[in-house]
């Protein structure tokens, strides 16, 4: 048997997950938690988050990719993220499955406890775990708020509170979520999510792996 067989072999047996760059720390403390050895981990860049439009087109070519390379189970760890149903076609096209729920916010949280809430937060600010490490790279810098601070009440003006989705319990990021609602002018709360759905629907693609 050849090398490549042999690796394509190898992965047959796995669960490949496809996931946004956001939730890779996530997706790995998950893996970790429930043992799941058999799971690899692929991410398309965190700044889609930015672009859902490359969102579907990006997800095509990897899962293409994936079982050009002998992958067969592939779990798409990606909620709608903005790409208004387009992710959904597909994974149609290719047979797979996604994160169900509209982004990662909703499934943090739990889509259950989500949909209760929806309607209440519909003028809230979600930061994450992620969003907090990154907020100077993925909010600060890109709108230019470091610069022109003057802008925030065009970008936020329109926000009432900032809710942190938080994953784990670091001190460190509370501050900065606290700070950055203090910034934007913002009420603040902190909800503890842990990874909500994220276990739950992960647990669920290892058993069918």
């Amino acid at each position: 048997m050849s090398v490549a067989r042999k690796l394509q072999s190898d992965q047959a047996d796995r669960l490949l997950v496809i996931a946004c760059g956001m939730i890779a720390r996530e997706v790995l403390a998950v893996k970790e938690q429930l043992g799941l050895d058999h799971l690899d981990l692929t991410c398309l860049p965190a700044e889609f988050h930015f672009y859902p439009d490359r969102i579907a087109p990006a997800m095509d070519k990897a899962i293409a990719k994936a079982k050009a390379d002998g992958y067969v189970n592939i779990f798409v760890g990606y909620a709608d993220c903005g790409t208004g149903g387009l992710l959904d076609r597909v994974c149609e096209k290719h047979g797979v499955e996604r994160m169900a729920g509209p982004h990662c916010f909703a499934f943090y949280q739990g889509m259950a406890a989500y949909a209760k809430i929806a309607d209440d937060d519909m003028m809230s600010f979600y930061m994450t775990d992620f969003l907090c490490r990154q907020f100077d790279a993925f909010f600060m810098k890109p709108l230019g708020l470091d610069r022109h601070p003057e802008l925030i009440k065009d970008y936020f003006g329109n926000y009432e509170k900032l809710v942190y989705l938080a994953q784990t319990d670091d001190p460190e990021l509370d501050k900065v979520a606290e700070k950055a609602a203090k910034m934007l002018g913002l009420a603040y709360e902190r909800r503890s999510t842990g990874y909500g759905d994220l276990t739950e629907e992960l647990a669920g693609a290892a058993v069918h792996a």
